[in-house]
């Protein structure tokens, strides 16, 4: 027998987890299918970083959400930015005011998790854990689904935030289309010193000479700091990102002090990958977060997109089961497809500028050289160094991050 439902979220993540209390602010009652069971360990800070228009986002589907993520992760008022050991790029900028959203906040996923798992529960969202995708099929009223465990589900709607390795985008045949970059990354979290902490600031350095002219980003959480050593392409992987080899660049880098508070170590290169379409050709099966998108974390764009991705599919599901007839619905997931993909696409295309900036060219690595040797004292030239790194910003990209 099948459970019948009107909307069914599939990943039990922080997108899945935010498409469940988006469904809920429109009145949609969701259960949430995930394949891990309730005490899944999830190691690592992964996405730290929240724009604050995320946290206007999570306190639109469930007020005071945005505000409690916001007081429980820190934000840093200066950016530092270093080319071989010089700093050329300082500023410092004013505390939010009491009662605003501050530019984002910064906590590990865990806990981001934590509180949206919380909400959820207060919301009466229910949890199916140990349910992994087998098999989904769909038609123009709705969507079968089979698990491995042999239970089965139909649904009016699907979202699917079962993240990058999506068995539901599998099984609607959406295909990636993108890029790997074929640099290797170290990122590292590291406890803090609760007794003598580092100040709360984000330090980019070009050519570190304590890291052997290696790029290096050290970012504080709520807790600790994340390292993000950028590897020379003779470098190994598995040497520097062994313990051992971790502990000799960290303590050169952060602190000999830091070499003991290691906590988590990942090897990584970035995938650079969109959906070719973000739903099912009957549009009742949506993909956000990572099973829609891959981006290099630079300008922190994916869970920061997986946001809007969740909310902006809420408001197609809710909109096709108000609809009268299956075209309402239809286009409300078009709608949804179309400016979602553009979003992502430009996020891809960011990132790639950003990851192009690192992995400089003779070109472009001569500019990098040649703005260093005239900042901090040429604006211009300063203010490139710093925000190149990230990608494109401002408006647009707001926008098209934050397009519905």
């Amino acid at each position: 027998m099948s459970n019948s439902h009107d909307a069914i979220v599939v990943g039990a993540g922080p997108v899945g987890m935010t498409a469940a209390l988006a469904l809920h602010s429109v009145g949609v009652q969701a259960t949430v299918l995930e394949a891990e069971p309730f005490d899944r360990q999830r190691p690592g800070s992964r996405a730290i970083f929240t724009h604050s228009e995320s946290l206007r986002i999570l306190d639109r589907i469930r007020p005071g959400l945005g505000f409690a993520l916001s007081e429980y992760g820190i934000y840093w008022a200066t950016q530092r930015t270093f080319f071989g050991g010089k700093e050329v790029y300082t500023t410092t900028y004013p505390a939010p005011k009491p009662g605003t959203y501050p530019h984002f906040t910064s906590l590990p996923q865990v806990h981001i998790e934590r509180f949206l798992f919380e909400a959820c529960q207060e919301a009466g969202v229910k949890f199916e854990w140990n349910r992994e995708v087998q098999t989904v099929v769909s038609d123009e009223d709705s969507v079968d689904i089979t698990t491995t465990d042999g239970s089965c589900y139909n649904a009016r709607y699907v979202i699917a935030a079962d993240g990058s390795r999506s068995k539901v985008r599998k099984q609607i045949g959406a295909t990636m289309e993108g890029s790997r970059d074929e640099g290797w990354y170290v990122v590292v979290d590291l406890t803090e010193d609760e007794d003598d902490p580092l100040p709360f600031e984000r330090i980019f350095h070009y050519e570190s000479p304590a890291a052997g002219g290696r790029n290096v980003l050290a970012v504080p959480f709520a807790g600790g700091w994340r390292l993000d050593l950028q590897l020379k392409p003779d470098d190994s992987p598995e040497k520097f990102g062994s313990e051992a080899g971790v502990k000799e660049w960290v303590a050169k880098v952060l602190g000999s002090k830091y070499a003991d508070r290691i906590t988590w170590i990942s090897t990584y290169q970035f995938m650079q990958l969109v959906a070719h379409d973000f739903a099912d050709e009957h549009r009742r099966v949506m993909l956000a977060g990572e099973a829609a998108h891959l981006f290099a974390p630079f300008g922190a764009r994916g869970l920061n997109s997986g946001i809007p991705d969740a909310e902006s599919a809420a408001w197609a599901v809710a909109l096709g089961l108000s609809g009268t007839n299956r075209a309402v619905g239809r286009a409300a997931v078009e709608a949804f497809a179309g400016n979602r993909r553009s979003a992502a696409t430009f996020n891809r295309n960011a990132a790639g500028e950003a990851l192009a900036h690192l992995r400089p060219d003779e070109e472009t690595l001569t500019k990098i050289r040649a703005a260093a040797e005239i900042a901090p004292h040429d604006q211009t030239a300063s203010t490139w160094l710093e925000k190149a790194p990230y990608g494109p910003r401002g408006v647009p990209a707001a926008e098209s991050i934050y397009r519905y």
